[in-house]
């Protein structure tokens, strides 16, 4: 099975990991610098879930979002 939540469809999304150095202009520092970018990975919080589909318990990988929701009826 895939990354993904069986509701929503929220999957991995790749992006990247920025370090920074120096205190900001704001808190009165020189500004800060941006180093060299890296990739990275950004996944979602799924959890195995028993839940309840057209009156039968089916084991699902659900996204935290959409049991908060209210979008699962838990089996």
């Amino acid at each position: 099975m895939s990354r993904k939540c069986d509701i929503c469809g929220k999957g991995t999304i790749s992006g990247h990991s920025v370090p920074r150095k120096g205190l900001p202009k704001k808190k009165g520092g020189a500004g800060q610098h941006i180093g060299v970018k890296s990739k990275r990975l950004f996944k979602p919080n799924l959890v195995k879930v028993k839940a309840l589909v057209g009156g039968k318990s089916t084991a699902m990988k659900v996204c935290t979002r959409c049991l908060k929701a209210g979008k699962v009826v838990k089996a």
